[in-house]
């Protein structure tokens, strides 16, 4: 995939994972894309360990490891600013 098209599906993946985890985070739209972006890849990364996929391929389930990456970002986002 192209960088337009990383950033698009950033941009979706952010947006849909702040949607299933509302909440008082850093933010703006570049901050949501950057989550969607950093996600995708934890979540690619976790899914090529659980033999599951690449990273190189698109498809339902890439996004959806996508959206649990990013969700794993923002979790442990939050836990830290907790603690702090």
């Amino acid at each position: 995939m192209g960088i337009i098209s990383w950033i698009i599906l950033g941009l979706i993946v952010g947006i849909l994972a702040k949607w299933i985890m509302p909440g008082k985070d850093p933010g703006g739209i570049f901050v949501t894309i950057i989550i969607g972006i950093v996600g995708a890849f934890i979540g690619g990364w976790i899914g090529s360990l659980l033999g599951l996929g690449t990273l190189g391929t698109f498809s339902l389930l890439n996004i959806v490891l996508a959206i649990v990456g990013a969700l794993i970002l923002l979790g442990g986002y939050r836990l830290i600013k907790s603690q702090s």
